[in-house]
């Protein structure tokens, strides 16, 4: 049986490519850029580009179970209904595909309405995302949603400025969600793509509790063996400074919004107990997650550590 990961080289899905690779299975990596890859021996790297659909023919010849990254709902239509990667990756004989997707999916329509920038982003990632569940669930695959919450990953945005200065300046320093490890989506992942127990199922992921920015920051601090101070600026000193640094405007109110809607409690994304219920064994902490990322904070890092593209909201 051969499993294509798509988005291999992601954060999410090089963990997804190294549990298979690890469980004996035959692993096909999709990626734009093969000679950079850098995946395990064994998987077969070929080509691939969700916009360009002369590629996919030979990225899913032969494929029976697919891993699928998110970006495939803004492929071409594929004139039957569905995105058309979805469509092409039916016709050519896979059986069950398992959606990287987010937990906005899940999001009710009134989700974020304390502000407008809030409820505009989440109401765009609720559509986008189970815009693709529906397609995959209309394409007559078996199906799996993995519905990841914010990502503890998305913490290495803050990597240039505690490698430079052992500090972190933002907004709002007690808010906080219960951030996900990209392992423990890449388990969930697996689980559904090798056994029977999770089709139908749609899944959402977050970690154990909610963790401030202080107490991020003072994690990352921890696993370096370093002090790393969190400096808290008014929310228009943030925002004046990130729409300095080009973050679109709109990007900016959405964020700003997200963190001031945690400040109490974990606003539009309160933990789940689903890894518990999938795993048998709880989520890892954000603490777990400095460890495992440390070397990406340290001085001496190259700097060409692999970021979130996007930070995805998702309850």
């Amino acid at each position: 049986m051969t499993i294509l990961v798509t988005g291999a080289t992601g954060n999410v899905g090089r963990q997804v490519v190294d549990r298979l690779v690890a469980a004996g299975q035959t692993v096909r990596a999709m990626t734009r850029e093969p000679g950079a890859a850098r995946l395990p021996d064994g998987v077969e790297v070929v080509q691939g580009d969700f916009l360009r659909p002369e590629t996919w023919s030979a990225a899913l010849d032969g494929v029976e179970r697919v891993h699928l990254f998110p970006f495939a709902y803004y492929t071409p239509d594929s004139g039957d209904g569905f995105p058309g990667f979805v469509g092409e990756a039916v016709r050519a004989g896979v059986r069950r595909i398992v959606v990287h997707s987010a937990a906005a999916a899940g999001l009710p329509p009134d989700a974020g309405s304390g502000s407008d920038a809030l409820r505009r982003h989440l109401t765009e990632e609720r559509e986008a995302h189970r815009g693709l569940e529906l397609a995959v669930e209309a394409s007559g695959a078996e199906w799996t949603h993995v519905r990841p919450g914010l990502l503890a990953v998305n913490a290495l945005r803050w990597a240039a400025p505690i490698r430079a200065e052992r500090a972190v300046r933002g907004p709002y320093a007690t808010a906080g969600y219960p951030l996900v490890h990209e392992a423990d989506v890449a388990d969930v992942a697996v689980a559904a793509l090798l056994t029977d127990d999770h089709v139908g199922a749609a899944y959402t992921l977050t970690g154990p509790a909610k963790v401030s920015q202080v107490e991020q920051v003072a994690a990352i601090g921890a696993a370096i063996g370093v002090e790393v101070r969190f400096e808290e600026l008014d929310p228009a000193e943030a925002r004046l400074q990130w729409l300095r640094a080009g973050c679109p405007e709109e990007s900016v109110d959405w964020m700003i919004a997200l963190l001031a809607d945690a400040v109490e409690g974990t606003g539009v994304l309160p933990p789940t107990a689903t890894l518990q219920r999938v795993t048998g064994r709880p989520p890892r902490t954000f603490a777990q997650w400095a460890v495992d990322h440390a070397a990406d904070f340290r001085v001496d890092h190259p700097a060409d550590f692999r970021t979130a593209s996007r930070t995805e909201v998702a309850a």
